[in-house]
């Protein structure tokens, strides 16, 4: 078997883990703080709140495949 180089920059999977932070971070002041202004704007709001905490499990998730060693959908057959 050929090793892969680490192309996903330079801390690894620490990236990830840090990116997944910050996003679940942002996501829980988004909802906490609520919403001022505009109602028409609400459903866009809502969208993006809902999009940082999805964006912050999909980090998470691979940033624990990557650190487990699975770098690729063929290892897992």
């Amino acid at each position: 078997m050929e090793k892969v180089a680490n192309n996903g920059g330079g801390g690894g999977y620490w990236w990830w883990a840090g990116a997944s932070g910050v996003q679940l971070a942002w996501g829980i002041y988004s909802f906490r703080k609520g919403y001022a202004g505009d109602s028409r704007l609400m459903p866009l709001k809502a969208f993006g709140v809902a999009s940082l905490f999805v964006g912050a499990t999909a980090t998470a998730t691979v940033g624990t495949l990557r650190a487990s060693g699975i770098h690729s959908v063929s290892l897992l057959h």
